[in-house]
């Protein structure tokens, strides 16, 4: 999908630089993943201390299970 952008010429260099990529394409699509990457990190770190476990529930139980099923 060819898109346009006016992107700072400095940010986008000195990105292209730190990141040692050869194109502003490779730059800019290695940043959005990065940028991707990070945001799904925040949101899991953000369910901490939400999310109620089971303190019965035995792992190492579970994996014997799966692996004689495997």
């Amino acid at each position: 999908m060819p898109t346009n952008l006016a992107i700072d010429d400095n940010l986008i260099l000195e990105a292209q630089r730190i990141g040692g990529h050869k194109t502003k394409k490779e730059t800019v699509t290695e940043a959005l993943k990065e940028y991707i990457q990070k945001r799904k990190q925040l949101k899991i770190i953000n369910l901490f201390g939400k999310i109620d476990y089971d303190p019965d529930y035995n792992y190492k139980e579970s994996r014997k299970r799966n692996e004689c099923a495997g």
